[in-house]
C-alpha cells in the first residue's frame, strides 16, 4: 500500500492534461529582487540577498529561474540545494504582492502548475491582483536534489506487481521487505547523501529564502493537502512573517503516523460509499441491488483479482495493487465517478483497462512505460523523514485490527504500513515541538466534509485547537480540497481574504 494519498486532486487532474513545455528565450528581467532588509546571519545572507535572472517560460507573463538555499540547515555555510521557482506576474500593473503556492504531495511539482496550469490555479480575482509563485521543493522535479531510484521497469513491479504469496503471509512480508529494501538501497545510491536533507521544516526553511528573495516582508500563502502541513511547519519557524496563509484539505500535524493512516483509511472507506450510494440510483450502475449487496459484490471482485490479475488493452495485466489505485485515484473528486462506474462494468467482464489507466494516471505513467515525475520517489523520501508508523510487529497487528475493522472494502488493503519506511537510511528527522504559531497573523483553514484524503476532523482540529489563530472555513460537498473547485462561496472566502484582508467573523458554512 503506498504510504499516503495526499495530492491534491487540483494535481491528479493536471496528469490527464499536462504537457511539460519550456521556453529559454530570455526577456527583459522582471525586476524580482530582495527589496526587505533582512535580519539573518552571515552564512545565511548570500541565500537571502541572491537576485535571480528570471527568464519567460510557459507563457504569457510567466518566467523561471534558480534560487539556492542550504542544503543543510543546521550548517548553512557547507553547500546548497539549487530549487526550481516559477512565477505567473499578476494582472494588474501594482500588485498586492507574492504568493507561494504548494500542490501537495510531498513531492507534487508546484514549478510545472505555474508554468503549465495557471489557469486552472485560484480564480481569476487572486491571479490578477497577485503574482503566483511555484516551487519544486528541495528532492521534487526539477530541484537538487532530484530524487532518483529504480528504472522504470523496476517501478512498475514495485507500484503495480504482487509477491505471488497469500496477501498477509510470511512470505508476502518477506518478499515486501526485501523488495523495499531494493528500492531504499537504489534512492540512496542514485540520490545520495542529500537523500537525507528533505524533510518538511527544511523544505519551510526553503520557503523563508523564495519570500525574501520575492522582496515580501511577510509571506502570503496557499497550500493544499500536504501543502497546508508544509505551510503550517512554516507559520511555526516564523510566525511573524506569516501574511496571508490559506491551508485548503488541511492536515492534522500533531497526530501519529498511525493515526494520520487510519483517518485517512476511514475517509476513502466513506467517499467510496459515497460514490456506492450515488451509483446505485443510477440506471447504468454496474452494480444491482442495495448499496450493501454493491459493497459486498466489490469485496469479491477484489479478493479474486488477488489471485487472478485481469487482462487489460496495454497487455499489462491488472493486480490487486493496481486496481486499489485505480479505485482511490477517482474518489479525490465526484467529478471522476462515472470513469470508477465505468472501470467496474469493464471489471466483471474481465476487463481491467480503465482501473489500469486511472492506476497509470495516479502515478504520473506514461504510454510508453516511463514516468512523468519523481512525485512516488520524492513522496516516500520526504514522507520518511517527517515519520513513518512502527514495523514492530505488535505495532503492526494491532493497526492491522484498526484497518481491517475500519474498512471492509480497503481495510484488508491498507495493512503492514509500517513496512514502507522500516528501512530508510535515514532516521525521523528534528521536528518542531508544536504546531501553534503563536502570534501569527490569522490564518485561514478549509475543511470538506466529504475529503477523502485529508478528512474535514483534521481541518477543524488544526482551526480550532492547534493554531493560535486559525479560522476554519468549511465546504460541504464531496472531493479533495475546495478552493478553486468547489463553489463561489469558497472562492469569495478566499479572495476577500486574501485581496481585502477580511477574515470571516464565522464560518461560512460554505
Amino acid at each position: 500500500m503506498p504510504l499516503k494519498y495526499f495530492r491534491s486532486v487540483a494535481t491528479v487532474a493536471a496528469t490527464l492534461v499536462l504537457a511539460m513545455v519550456f521556453s529559454s528565450c530570455a526577456q527583459p528581467d522582471p525586476k524580482v529582487s530582495p527589496s526587505v532588509a533582512e535580519s539573518v546571519s552571515a552564512e545565511l545572507a548570500p541565500f537571502y540577498e541572491q537576485e535571480v535572472t528570471w527568464k519567460s517560460c510557459g507563457g504569457t507573463k510567466t518566467y523561471c529561474g534558480t534560487i539556492e538555499v542550504p542544503a543543510d540547515w543546521n550548517n548553512p555555510g557547507e553547500s546548497s540545494f539549487k530549487l526550481a521557482v516559477a512565477y505567473h506576474q499578476a494582472d494588474k500593473v501594482k500588485p498586492l504582492g507574492s504568493v507561494i503556492f504548494n500542490p501537495g504531495g510531498p513531492g507534487a511539482s508546484g514549478y510545472s502548475w505555474i508554468t503549465d496550469s495557471i489557469d486552472q490555479l485560484g480564480t481569476d480575482q487572486l491571479r490578477a491582483n497577485f503574482n503566483i509563485v511555484g516551487f519544486d521543493p528541495r528532492g521534487v522535479g526539477l530541484s537538487e536534489p532530484h530524487v532518483t531510484c529504480l528504472g522504470a521497469k523496476a517501478t512498475d513491479g514495485l507500484l503495480y506487481g504482487d509477491t505471488g504469496f497469500e496477501l498477509g503471509s510470511a512470505q508476502d512480508i518477506a518478499a515486501t521487505r526485501a523488495q523495499t529494501k531494493v528500492f531504499s538501497d537504489a534512492c540512496l545510491e542514485n540520490t545520495g547523501p542529500g537523500l537525507g536533507l528533505l524533510d518538511t521544516v527544511s523544505a519551510a526553511h526553503d520557503m523563508d529564502v523564495i519570500r525574501a528573495v520575492f522582496g515580501d516582508s511577510q509571506m502570503n500563502y496557499l497550500g493544499f493537502s500536504y501543502g497546508t502541513f508544509l505551510g503550517t511547519t512554516y507559520a511555526e519557524l516564523y510566525p511573524e512573517k506569516v501574511g496571508r496563509m490559506v491551508l485548503d484539505g488541511a492536515i492534522n500535524p500533531n497526530i501519529s503516523e498511525s493515526d494520520s493512516s487510519l483517518n485517512q483509511l476511514v475517509g476513502f472507506d466513506q467517499a467510496f460509499r459515497n460514490f456506492v450510494n450515488d451509483c446505485v440510483t443510477s440506471a447504468d450502475c454496474p452494480f444491482k441491488g442495495t448499496s450493501s449487496q454493491a459493497v459486498k459484490e466489490v469485496k469479491t471482485l477484489l479478493k479474486k483479482v488477488e489471485s487472478n490479475p485481469v487482462n487489460t488493452d496495454t497487455g499489462r495485466e491488472l493486480t490487486i495493487w493496481g486496481l486499489i489505485t485505480g479505485m482511490i485515484m477517482p474518489l479525490y473528486s465526484e467529478d471522476y465517478w462515472p470513469y470508477l462506474s465505468q472501470a467496474f462494468s469493464e471489471l466483471k467482464q474481465g476487463d481491467g483497462s480503465t482501473f489500469m489507466l486511472l492506476a497509470d494516471v495516479y502515478n504520473d505513467r506514461l504510454d510508453n512505460g516511463t514516468y512523468a515525475s519523481n512525485t512516488m520517489e520524492a513522496h516516500r523520501a520526504i514522507s520518511c523523514l517527517d515519520g513513518r508508523e512502527s514495523a514492530d510487529e505488535s505495532a503492526m497487528a494491532a493497526q492491522n485490527k484498526r484497518a481491517l475493522s475500519a474498512s471492509a472494502v480497503f481495510g484488508r488493503y491498507w495493512q503492514f504500513g509500517g513496512l514502507g519506511c522500516e528501512q530508510w537510511p535515514f532516521p525521523v528527522a528534528k521536528r518542531p515541538a508544536n504546531y501553534d504559531a503563536a502570534g501569527s497573523a490569522p490564518i485561514l483553514v478549509i475543511g470538506t466534509t466529504g475529503d477523502p484524503a485529508t478528512p474535514y476532523e483534521e481541518a477543524v482540529s488544526l482551526a480550532n485547537e492547534i493554531l493560535e489563530n486559525g479560522h476554519l472555513v468549511t465546504y460541504n460537498g464531496e472531493g479533495h480540497t475546495a478552493y478553486g473547485r468547489s463553489n463561489q462561496c469558497i472562492a469569495d472566502a478566499v479572495d476577500n481574504y486574501f485581496i481585502k484582508n477580511v477574515v470571516p467573523s464565522e464560518d461560512p458554512n460554505c
